[in-house]
This record gives structure tokens, sequence and C-alpha cells, in this order.
């Protein structure tokens, strides 16, 4: 089949590169890989169908503008994560969290936790580098085995990004999809909230059944924490605001925007030391310092030193500049689509699929069983999500589905499962940073486990599952 030749073209591009390149494979080496693939589809769309340059060139670039919104919405997300971290917005939750560590409650805990802090700076990768790593030893010295903790960890850190609005993979499936973000966050919570609650029981019978002895020190962690930066529970009046907000469904740009500017007031207001160590301005000061401080906090890198190691990767920060690796996929992977699209490849692709899909429940679990094959045959999630998106968007609309349903099953099927796979870059990074091999710690993460098979469950269920126009036959 001549439309296999590009996806086959790209695995084994993505191979080489995931072996050269390593964990930095996203910086530029799957990015190259698209376009080259891009270009072998272009040619067999060339010698099989005489392909004309101007049609390949439209839907090229209506596939690039659609992701213009994304793009934005990724720019305030890297600004958010920069101000709700310097300003001890995060560095305040993560501080309260860590207080109600226990034995017996640590599995249950870390996954809340990861949850949490995961929900909040909208990055799973983030998480578990650095909140991760921090409970990963707290379990070592409570007797906890790594695949467990680990578990814990990832299945918190996982749901968390899920579900929160300045997730990059939140943003990308809702994007791509045609799903208003929000829209798209509350239509996940209808498979992913059960799922969480499974999983949650799941650690919390586990954590009493274990008889673990023993208490973890993170004393240093919160020393480091109040050594930093001014924490105090009024701080968390910022993220209540957010979900005001949201609860009120206004426009996601305007909510980031506005919680990106009341982090960077609070900055100002509370953590005015963090910014003069952000600033770098030679010869000026009062409010010019803290003027760059600011500034530098949204778009660019940023570090502060607590004393702990692990605390000063926690509290660093990328900014909008962070965001540019990810937009430049989001780009590279619309060009392939837009290829794809327009040579007919991946109508060819999706005829296939529309021989087997009878009903709501074959077309979720193709939906969901094609975003996992995604994720183990192109070894990245971004890719997993656009790819199956543009693959099943017409097919949806043609049975009369909401795109809020397909958005659900990219992301139950691709976000959550990248992580299970050890080339992937997901399973690739994360085992590397919390150096438990992604085989040890699979049986454990009970939430990725559970999440694509709850989205067929509901989908054979019908539970809010609309119909807007009839089904093709």
């Amino acid at each position: 089949m001549l439309a296999l030749i590009p996806f086959a073209v790209l695995i084994a591009l993505l191979v080489c590169c995931i072996s050269v390149f390593g964990n930095a494979t996203l910086d530029g080496a799957s990015q190259v890989s698209l376009f080259i693939a891009s270009a072998v589809c272009v040619w067999v769309g060339w010698i099989t169908k005489r392909l004309k340059w101007s049609d390949l060139d439209k839907e090229i670039t209506t596939k690039v503008a659609n992701c213009t919104p994304s793009i934005i919405i990724l720019l305030l997300i890297g600004a958010i994560s920069g101000t709700w971290m310097i300003s001890g917005i995060v560095p305040t939750m993560i501080y309260y969290g860590l207080q109600i560590l226990s034995p017996e409650w640590f599995l249950v805990t870390t996954c809340l936790i990861c949850a949490i802090v995961s929900l909040m700076i909208g990055s799973s990768w983030t998480t578990i580098a650095t909140v991760g790593l921090a409970l990963l030893g707290i379990g070592k010295a409570m007797g906890f085995s790594d695949g467990w903790t680990a578990g814990a960890i990832i299945s918190g850190a996982y749901f968390g990004d899920k579900l929160s609005p300045l997730s990059d993979t939140t943003v990308l499936a809702s994007s791509v999809s045609g799903t208003p973000l929000f829209t798209h966050i509350r239509y996940m919570m209808k498979t992913t909230i059960p799922t969480f609650i499974v999983t949650l029981l799941i650690f919390l019978c586990a954590g009493l059944m274990m008889r673990i002895s023993g208490s973890g020190d993170v004393r240093l962690f919160m020393e480091g924490l109040t050594h930093a930066f001014v924490i105090s529970p009024w701080l968390l009046l910022v993220p209540v605001g957010m979900g005001v907000m949201i609860a009120r469904r206004w426009p996601s740009l305007v909510v980031l925007f506005l919680a990106t500017l009341a982090a960077s007031l609070t900055a100002l207001l509370v953590q005015p030391d963090r910014l003069r160590e952000i600033a770098s301005v030679s010869g000026y000061h009062g409010s010019l310092v803290l003027y760059e401080g600011v500034i530098r906090t949204i778009y660019d890198n940023t570090h502060i030193s607590t004393g702990v190691g692990e605390l000063d990767q926690l509290v660093s920060t990328r900014g909008m500049a962070g965001m540019m690796p990810t937009i430049w996929l989001i780009i590279s992977a619309q060009v392939f689509a837009g290829a794809l699209t327009a040579t007919g490849q991946l109508q060819d692709l999706m005829a296939f699929f529309r021989r087997i899909v009878r009903g709501t429940t074959s077309l979720v679990a193709s939906t969901v069983g094609s975003a996992i094959f995604l994720n183990i045959t192109s070894a990245d999630q971004f890719l997993s999500i656009i790819l199956t998106s543009s693959m099943f968007k017409d097919m949806y609309a043609k049975m009369g589905y909401e795109p809020r349903l397909l958005s659900r099953s990219c992301e139950d099927g691709g976000t959550v499962t990248s992580v299970l796979i050890p080339w992937n870059t997901c399973g690739l990074t994360q085992s590397t940073v919390l150096g438990v091999a992604t085989l040890t710690y699979l049986p454990y993460c009970f939430f990725n486990l559970l999440s694509p098979v709850v989205s067929i469950i509901v989908a054979f269920l019908g539970w809010k599952i609309k119909r807007i126009k009839p089904a093709f036959d």
C-alpha cells in the first residue's frame, strides 16, 4: 500500500534520530525527519497522481494556518509557567502538599501531589523531573519499590497534564480537532476522572496493605522552598481566580493572558528578590531591574538557586522560548499532514478504517488504537495526536459526532500511553530521568493503562455522546 511508504520512512528516520540524539530528539531531529517524510509523500503523490504543486501548497498552508491559535496559546503557556513559578504560586502548592506525606498514604499522596503540580504547570515532564525525583527518593527511604513509586508519580503527572489548560498536548488535541480548549477539557473529565479515582483507590489499598515502616525527610526540600520564595496561602488566590474564569467559560486566550498578568504583578509585589536575581542589567536599579526580571521570566529561561539540587531543577523555567521546539514540531507535523491530505494518501488510510467502523464503539476503539499504534511507530505523542486527528476528523464529521469526542479519544489513546513505550520520546525521557526502566514502572502506571480501556467502555455505554446528524452507511 503506497500510503504506508511515508510512514515507513518517518519511522525509520525517527528510530535513527532517537538512537543518535536520545532525549534531544525533539530539539530538531524529529522536525527534520518530518520534512523528509513530507518530501517522500510528495514524491509518491507526484508519481501516482501527478499532483499539482499549487494544490500541495494550498493544503499545507491551510493546515499550518489552522495551528495559529494553538501556537499563540503555547506561547502564553510558556509565559504562565514562568510567572507562576517565580511568583511563588507553584512553590506554595508544593510546600503545602509535601507536608501531608506519610508511609501509609505515601503512594496515593504521591499520585495526588504530582497530579496537582502537573495540573498547575501543565507539564508531566517537568513534574516528573522535579517533584517526581524528590518523591522517588522519599519512597526509597520508606522502603517502597521503584516500580510502585514511579507508577504513582507518572499516573498523577499524566492525569494533571491531560486536564491542564497549560498542557501542550491538551492544547494540541483540542486545536487539531477543532474543539474549544475548555470544551475539550470538560469532556475529557467524563473518562479521565473515573479512571483517576480507580487509580487512587488502587494506590490507597496498596499503601495500606504493604505495611511499610519509616519516614521520608522532606525538611531540606521545604527549607529550600522557604529560603527561595515567600510562601503564603494568599498566593493561591491566583489559581482560584483562574478556576473561576474557566468555570465561567471565558476564552482560553483571555484566561491565560490574565493569569500571566496576575502572576507577574504578584511576583513584583511578593518576590522582588527573585526578580532581581533573574535580572542581569548592569548599571540600573529599582524598577528597571524588576521590569527586566518580569520580562525575562515571561520569555526566557530562569534559574533560581535554592541550595537543593532537585528544587533548583523545579524552579527553573523556560518561558516562551521553551515552547519553540514544540511549535516547530507542530508546524513540521502539519506540513506532513498537509502533504498526506493533498496527495490523497491520508484518505486512503481513512478508507481502510471506514471499512471496519460500524458505530460509536468501533469508531472510538479505532481512534484509540490508531493513537497507540502511532505512539509505537512514530515514537512521539505529538505526532500521534496530530496524525490520528487528521486521519479521523472527516470521518467523525460525516458520521455526525462532535469534534470533542475525537479530541478526547486522541488523548485517551495518545497522550497517556506514550510514556509506556520504551523507545517513545516520553518513555525514553521518563525512564532516564527517574532511573527506572520503562518495563519496571509500566505495570504500576494504572492511570495510563486504564485510560484507553475506560474510553472504549464509555463509548460502548454511549454516555454523554451526542450525534449531531445521521451517520452514513
